[in-house]
């Protein structure tokens, strides 16, 4: 049984097929779940290697990066991109994990009415 012949409906696991040629310390900081769905088969590139991803729903401002191993297997990893001005917060791991518990609090509805701000505003005008 190979991969396109795994018998499960389509999926099919990364580690039952041919999983020896990936690199395994930088794939599995890339492949973040090995549960492969078959989307399409059989597709051909057109005349200039490109390969229609029109059966996959890909959000706006999504880029891939690519990889390919020496058994010609293909990874698309979607990448989205952060203004400069943002990216203080992700390297900063308090700030992260602070607004990563501001939000948790949130979505369980621990809030508080604090009033206005408006106050506090300055007209730039």
């Amino acid at each position: 049984m190979d991969a396109r012949t795994s018998g499960n409906g389509g999926d099919i696991p990364l580690d039952t097929a041919s999983h020896q040629c990936y690199n395994s310390c930088a794939m599995d900081s890339i492949i973040k779940d090995k549960n492969f769905k078959m989307v399409a088969g059989s597709v051909k590139p057109d005349s200039k290697h490109r390969v229609g991803l029109s059966k996959i729903d890909i959000p706006d401002g999504v880029t891939f990066c690519v990889y390919l191993n020496e058994m010609g297997q293909i990874v698309l990893d979607p990448q989205v991109t952060i203004p400069a001005s943002e990216l203080w917060l992700f390297e900063n791991k308090e700030a992260l994990a602070s607004v990563h518990k501001g939000l948790l609090e949130s979505a369980a509805g621990d809030t508080r009415k604090r009033g206005s701000f408006a106050k506090y505003v300055k007209d730039e005008a």
